[in-house]
């Protein structure tokens, strides 16, 4: 890890420590550095404006002043065009429209050599993604739905050809072998139900709210699955 980016990231580390705290010993085990890498660090947060705080004798350690903002967010070209072939090679993931804008506004922030390196290992990647098999309308309607957790009422054709009109509580999207899936309480079926995206012909947000069906009653996730939580855990 390069210091910018370490420092970056110590910078999160102290600010979801709250008011507990981190040890520059505990500091330095994160980041594979030595205490005296991590003071020099530290020190350089401080140099650079950011409001850290220390606390000397058992129980102490370092931290971010309360109400701390931290310095604008800063990626390595490599970082940036990882998020930029992420979002063009899954149009249809959740969101996916939401993450390019965001992106978007990462690069107009970023400082100018950056984004011209950035630019640069872009071209070097292609991306032959398969257009979206659903309509940007139902997409947003689910997405919506699924943020607000209220009752979408969707028009559904089945793998049979049965045309239904469900309400469903939105509980998760699931990707697997390349489809998109709603997952959600039918009050139809009074049931969990996985829907394909794709084969949902209507969406409309509905002013009802969700009951509070939970994940864990989807049941036990594939071995491979895992939340989006970009944690690497």
């Amino acid at each position: 890890m390069k210091r910018a980016e370490r420092l970056h990231a110590l910078s999160e580390m102290l600010r979801r420590s709250g008011s507990r705290g981190c040890s520059a010993e505990r500091l330095a085990r994160e980041f594979g550095v030595s205490v005296r890498t991590v003071k020099r660090d530290l020190a350089a947060l401080d140099d650079s404006g950011v409001p850290v705080w220390s606390r000397p004798g058992p129980g102490g350690g370092y931290g971010l002043a309360a109400g701390a903002s931290l310095p604008p967010v800063s990626l390595s070209p490599a970082q940036a065009v990882a998020l930029m072939a992420a979002v063009s090679a899954a149009p249809d993931a959740p969101y996916a429209d939401l993450a390019a804008a965001g992106i978007h506004k990462i690069l107009d922030v970023l400082d100018p050599r950056t984004r011209t390196r950035a630019d640069e290992l872009a071209g070097r990647i292609w991306v032959n993604a398969t257009p979206s098999s659903s309509s940007r309308a139902i997409r947003s309607a689910l997405e919506e739905a699924m943020a607000e957790q209220r009752v979408v009422r969707i028009r559904y054709t089945s793998r049979d050809g049965t045309t239904t009109t469900r309400d469903v509580e939105p509980v998760l999207f699931a990707s697997t072998s390349g489809r998109w899936y709603l997952v959600g309480w039918c009050r139809l079926r009074d049931a969990m139900r996985w829907f394909t995206v794709s084969r949902i012909e209507r969406a409309g947000v509905t002013k009802t709210a969700c009951s509070g069906h939970t994940v864990q009653e989807v049941g036990e996730p594939p071995a491979n699955a895992r939340p989006v939580h970009g944690r690497g855990e």
